[in-house]
């Protein structure tokens, strides 16, 4: 298998003409980015946090999911402390994130309204966990399940699938050497839902993790 990607400065919310020209003509993708420090106070990690991780890949998706041929497969990258954040949100938080009928302008508004109450320093005591990246991943496994309701209202009969994935705490600059995984394997379950075949039906819409789809 010869790879080829490009990089993309997501969190940057404007066109690149070359790289829409260069994707029409690709198969796969590979989006990098990077992540700011962790000592900066907590409100502008929040900021730069859902601007990479949530803003990034809705505006990612927004540029590429109508140039999609059929049968193309999508997987955002989340995280295992999606779920683990969700169960530290409030019990109306949880509700909301889990309700099937939440649109993306209301999904939207939650991910500025965690922005604004993590810069005003009582985003506890409005029920979200304190953590910027798990709130962000909240976000983008929420995201893709919107997404791909989306993609099956509007193109039925198109077989494109999307998902969420966890690709595992892996040796990376970010997560560092001590990390149980190593690229490869780090790969495994991304790659898996990119391959899935010409056909399926599923999963579709869900948050999969070592090739298996998590309960949320």
């Amino acid at each position: 298998l010869s790879t080829i990607y490009s990089p993309m400065a997501i969190s940057q919310n404007k066109k690149d003409t070359l790289f829409h020209c260069n994707i029409c003509h690709r198969v796969y993708i590979y989006l990098n980015v990077s992540l700011h420090s962790a000592t900066e106070p907590f409100g502008e990690q929040a900021e730069v946090t859902m601007r990479t991780n949530f803003w990034g890949t809705l505006w990612a998706c927004h540029a590429l999911l109508p140039i999609l041929r059929p049968n193309a497969r999508v997987v955002n990258v989340s995280s295992f402390v999606s779920k683990k954040s969700l169960d530290k949100c409030s019990p109306e938080l949880q509700a909301t994130f889990r309700n099937k009928d939440l649109s993306e302008e209301e999904l939207c508004l939650l991910m500025g309204e965690f922005v604004q109450a993590a810069q005003a320093g009582d985003h506890t005591a409005q029920g979200w966990p304190n953590t910027a990246y798990g709130t962000t991943k909240i976000g983008v496994t929420v995201l893709s399940r919107i997404q791909a309701q989306v993609l099956t209202e509007t193109r039925p009969g198109d077989g494109i699938l999307l998902n969420a994935c966890c690709p595992g705490w892996v040796r990376t600059d970010m997560a560092g050497p001590n990390a149980t995984k190593g690229p490869e394997e780090g790969a495994e379950t991304p790659v898996y839902l990119a391959m899935l075949p010409e056909g399926a039906k599923e999963p579709h819409g869900q948050l999969v993790w070592d090739k298996t789809v998590q309960e949320w």
